[in-house]
């Protein structure tokens, strides 16, 4: 037995991705869940800035 096994895998296929406009720079991206209005969304690059704080 693995020491992390934590059971069988699940394959859900590939995600389905929304296009957004990233609310730090205004750049085109898109992310894997629907965005909802009035809340931000970041693009890889402003979001991997933002988590190192």
């Amino acid at each position: 037995m693995k020491e992390f096994d934590r059971g069988p895998r699940r394959d859900f296929g590939p995600r389905e991705m929304h296009k957004a406009t990233c609310s730090e720079c205004g750049a085109e991206c898109e992310v894997p869940f629907k965005p909802t209005a009035g809340k931000p969304v970041f693009c890889r690059d402003c979001y991997s800035k933002r988590k190192k704080f």
